[in-house]
């Protein structure tokens, strides 16, 4: 079955935004009487017919809805650095939508390569991989941050920072994580954290943490952390 976005739906009878009308109309060439999934990203996922296949309007009657009451029992977050490839950065959203993340929250270090980015496209990653796996819940992007006004911000769950420097009191993030908590890793750039960075944020609360024995890329570093995190819930 065909699945859609449909953020604002609240009725039992809805009209696809222009985009989706195309997809669905013009792209897909569905008609009168065909099934199709909506998707809130809040938790809802409505079977649907087609009743009018207009291609800038595509009129549908919801037929079953079926609730996810929580996310998960845990709030996971993940703060990453931006990667100087678009491309990549892309794939890492698209990655750890699929696996499952509450919020991403993009942030500039003094490493970063890149410091700004489109917000707007991002977010369509995020839709299409959120319909691609069928999620009931979008993860929430938030606006690009600065390190520092990243780690003031108030998080009551356990923090961590992943870092590729040699240190003592950096652990494997299996051994410090409970499951079961909420938790919020911060991924640096290319070219790591400095390590002004990590004690600024080690005074803050942030746990030092390895995620592997290799050096890895920062969208892959992003990625393990998700599928560690995912593992050990």
């Amino acid at each position: 079955m065909h699945i859609f976005y449909t953020p604002d739906i609240n009725t039992d009878f809805y009209t696809l935004s222009e985009e989706e009308s195309k997809h669905c109309v013009k792209v897909l060439r569905m008609n009168v009487g065909e099934n199709v999934l909506l998707i809130d990203g809040k938790g809802k996922h409505y079977t649907s017919e087609i009743i009018d296949n207009h291609p800038k309007r595509c009129s549908v009657k919801v037929t079953d809805v079926v609730e996810k009451q929580n996310r998960k029992g845990y709030n996971f977050q993940i703060a990453i650095a931006p990667t100087k490839n678009n491309v990549r950065f892309e794939t890492f959203l698209e990655k750890i939508t699929e696996i499952g993340v509450d919020e991403i929250i993009p942030f500039v270090s003094r490493f970063s390569e890149r410091k700004s980015i489109k917000p707007e496209r991002l977010e369509k990653v995020i839709i299409a991989a959120t319909k691609q796996s069928k999620a009931f819940f979008k993860p929430k992007f938030h606006n690009l941050t600065r390190f520092t006004e990243l780690i003031n911000t108030d998080f009551k769950g356990e923090k961590y920072i992943a870092h590729c420097y040699d240190a003592d009191t950096k652990k494997y993030i299996k051994e410090v994580y409970e499951s079961g908590k909420d938790v919020l890793i911060l991924i640096g750039p290319e070219g790591d954290f400095s390590k002004e960075e990590i004690q600024r944020a080690v005074t803050k609360g942030f746990v030092e943490i390895s995620l592997s024995d290799a050096r890895l890329r920062t969208e892959t570093a992003g990625i393990v952390a998700g599928v560690i995190i995912d593992f050990m819930n």
